[in-house]
């Protein structure tokens, strides 16, 4: 479909106003001429597409699914406008709403599938499973009295079958390391919880680290009950926000967030469209961390609301970004349904930050090829190891609160560049981490010393316990086993990252989330800038 603006506009509300009228099509009421006899009559009266839709309907040689016409064209209809524009289909929208409103009905397990077998990584606090006594370690082997392990079973299956409406009930089987015979128990379904924090714990004396991976409608009581707890608790005065890889969502969450860290009445967004009057967020004053120091962590992965509240805070001056540009998406998606359970999200305007600044990268209707290869371009020019190479456009200069000067037309520059992290590891290392024997060595260590590892209630106790044993060694011998063999020189030197994986992997399997990424991240580079950074930071930064 070739893009042309005033068609494509006509075409797409077209089938929104069908679509969500319930109706996929309509026939006219007019006899039709037979063939060979009266002319056609004219279809003057329809705009082109209920014409085209109606002689299909009526004319065409065999009959046609007039529902999956609707639902090939909608897609087609959107491409043309722009690369965020999107139709999700029913099927698909159970998952989408999951991520957005923060929970499903479920057993409250987080699992992997090792040896055709589902092994149980953790169970979710006040959980189904976790009420009904399952531990961490725990394989699950039948469902519902019939055997539920094979080289059929995959992520998909596995959620389809554990997962369902809320109080229902589903028995499953469980061996137990230690135990011979199998365990059944009945789990009543509930509402579980989709943290969008990723992460959180304390780094050195009183930095409060929080990933964030998304922002959903639980993320902002997420954040605030995490801040509060290591404020109140843990001696916590200044915050590290990590919102690498962090893809956007609901850009409520995101104001909330900048409510709390800003003064008030200070400028957070505003929102303007053709049919979009301008509209600001601003604070209210009310924020419970105004005067805490914060650094943001962004990479080429952050986009939309993770830009919006790093753009946010750096044009207030009120947190240093630290990282490497952010993916550049400043365009306000409304998503619209459809009585069949589907939805359209339909660009309506765009997102601006306090300098005036709009992050959304150029594109051209109907051609997305650059647009989509944009990461790839800058990696190409050498963006991601060097500020340098980052192409700003002089006629988008802004002014940050102060005075500095930042750049528009697309993502948000750091404060500080750290770039990406090019060290190159052996072919051997590379191959054990391609093959995914770090991943199966670390699940299977900790089931197998589940006993003693479970008296470890911290990461340096972890550390130390796991210290006292040969574990590069044994992971040595068990990647020969695999067919994996490496040179002396090569193992030695990769050995130290080696052995972060290996922790972080076992950590995962017996203390949880936090712990992992507390031990894989330290030899992160920018997040040590951070840390290093923030140490210097008065507790009146920001502060007007």
């Amino acid at each position: 479909m070739k893009p042309t603006t005033r068609k494509t506009i006509v075409i797409i509300c077209c089938v929104l106003l069908l679509t969500m009228a319930g109706r996929m099509v309509y026939r006219t009421a007019f006899q039709m001429a037979s063939w060979g006899h009266a002319p056609v009559k004219s279809y003057l009266t329809l705009n082109k597409l209920d014409a085209l839709l109606n002689l299909v309907s009526s004319k065409y040689v065999e009959d046609v699914d007039e529902k999956a016409i609707i639902e090939h064209l909608i897609p087609q209809v959107l491409s043309e406008l722009d690369p965020h524009s999107t139709y999700i289909p029913a099927k698909e929208m159970e998952k989408t709403n999951e991520e957005i409103e923060g929970s499903f009905s479920g057993v409250g397990i987080q699992f992997n599938i090792r040896e055709d077998t589902i092994r149980v990584i953790a169970v979710v606090n006040g959980g189904p499973a976790e009420k009904a006594g399952m531990k961490a370690g725990d394989c699950i082997v039948t469902v519902e009295d019939s055997v539920f392990v094979g080289k059929d079973i995959n992520n998909d299956l596995v959620m389809k079958t554990l997962r369902g409406k809320k109080n229902t009930k589903i028995k499953v089987g469980v061996k137990r390391q230690g135990t011979q015979d199998i365990l059944d128990y009945v789990l009543t379904r509930d509402d579980i919880p989709v943290n969008s924090v990723d992460a959180s714990y304390k780094i050195g004396d009183n930095i409060a680290y929080i990933k964030i991976g998304n922002f959903s409608r639980t993320t902002y009581n997420e954040f605030l009950n995490i801040i509060n707890h290591k404020k109140s608790q843990e001696g916590c005065d200044r915050i590290i926000i990590d919102l690498r890889s962090n893809p956007g969502g609901l850009m409520g969450a995101a104001l909330g967030i900048l409510n709390e860290l800003l003064p008030k009445n200070r400028l957070m967004l505003y929102v303007e469209g053709r049919s979009y009057p301008r509209e600001e967020s601003r604070s209210d004053g009310k924020g419970s961390f105004q005067q805490m120091p914060v650094v943001v962590l962004t990479d080429e992965w952050s986009a939309s609301a993770s830009e919006i509240v790093a753009g946010a805070l750096q044009d207030n001056d009120r947190a240093y970004i630290v990282g490497r540009r952010t993916y550049g998406k400043g365009l306000v998606q409304q998503q619209i349904p459809f009585k069949d359970g589907s939805a359209v999200r339909l660009t309506v305007a765009h997102y601006y930050i306090p300098s005036g600044r709009n992050i959304q990268k150029p594109y051209t209707k109907g051609h997305f090829d650059d647009y989509e290869k944009d990461l790839s371009n800058r990696y190409e020019r050498g963006e991601f190891g060097s500020l340098d190479s980052i192409q700003v456009n002089d006629s988008l200069r802004f002014e940050t609160r102060s005075g500095r000067i930042v750049y528009g037309g697309g993502g948000i520059i750091p404060d500080y560049f750290v770039p990406i992290d090019t060290t190159a590891v052996s072919p051997w290392f590379a191959t054990v981490v391609n093959k995914n024997l770090v991943y199966l060595y670390a699940a299977n260590y900790a089931d197998r010393h589940r006993r003693e590892l479970d008296q470890c209630k911290t990461v340096g106790e972890l550390r130390r316990q796991l210290d006292r044993q040969p574990i590069a060694a044994d992971f040595v011998a068990y990647a020969r086993s695999k067919g994996v063999k490496g040179q002396p020189q090569d193992i030695e030197a990769d050995k130290e990252e080696l052995l972060i994986q290996v922790y972080a992997y076992i950590a995962r399997n017996i203390l949880g989330d936090n712990e992992f990424w507390e031990i894989a991240q330290e030899k992160d580079q920018t997040l040590l800038k951070a840390v290093e950074l923030i140490k210097d930071l008065g507790t009146d930064v920001g502060r007007p």
